[in-house]
């Protein structure tokens, strides 16, 4: 088969992390006496949020920077003097109890059995294996390899170096990376010279430079590409 190591971006590719995050956020704000803190701040919350993932994909600021700043800033724009590192901690914690899933992702990993699969995470390693371990997909990766034991994210090339090295990978050829996200999965991938599959499911227009080698709006979508790929080379073989 032309690829042997499927690498899965995590949120918002096989995993629901909006449900996870909503969940998570009414949790902690409930637990800080905040009972309306979710439909008061969500939105403020996630631009702050967005900026700061923004940030972090072109290296500006690290991942232990960001698990507290983005609740500093939601906090001091409303003035609420809530303990940011505090909140922060425990909002990590809220969510790696959330591993809902995206449609489609348990039956694509189970039948994808003949591939090696690891994760490729910019998320908090702890968080990340906590809600793999609690969901369906439990002993489905290889690895998880996330950008906070890597010391770098993606788009980053060092993190792709960080992941063939653990997953000892020679043959870039084989390998392809499936995520949402144009700026740092695919971006990321075309950099490093391996295929990009962009999963696209709101069909949204790619108004980037970066051109995926595929792109679906369904998981299941890329056993069809993975079929074809294997039946091409078998032909050439």
């Amino acid at each position: 088969m032309k690829y042997e190591v499927i690498l899965f971006d995590m949120d918002d590719t096989l995993f629901d992390f909006r449900l996870s995050e909503e969940e998570a956020l009414q949790k902690t704000f409930l637990e800080f006496g905040m009972p309306k803190g979710v439909s008061d701040y969500r939105r403020s919350y996630r631009e702050i949020s967005s900026i700061l993932w923004g940030e972090l994909e072109q290296g500006m600021i690290m991942l232990s920077e960001l698990k507290v700043e983005r609740f500093r800033r939601l906090f001091l724009k409303h003035g609420l003097e809530v303990d940011a590192k505090e909140f922060g901690n425990r909002y990590l914690e809220n969510l790696g109890k959330g591993f809902h899933l995206k449609p489609g992702a348990e039956k694509l990993c189970k039948n994808l059995s003949d591939y090696r699969l690891a994760v490729l995470s910019n998320g908090f390693h702890t968080v990340q294996d906590s809600r793999i371990k609690r969901s369906a997909l439990n002993n489905t990766f290889v690895d998880l390899i996330t950008s906070e034991r890597a010391g770098y994210q993606k788009p980053d090339s060092r993190i792709f170096d960080y992941a063939f090295s653990k997953l000892q990978i020679e043959d870039k050829d084989r390998v392809l990376i499936v995520g949402d996200s144009l700026t740092s999965d695919i971006k990321g991938g075309v950099n490093y010279g391996i295929d990009t599959c962009w999963f696209n499911p709101d069909h949204r227009k790619n108004c980037t430079d970066v051109l995926p080698t595929y792109e679906i709006q369904e998981l299941t979508d890329l056993q069809k590409i993975l079929s074809k790929s294997k039946c091409k080379e078998n032909f050439i073989d």
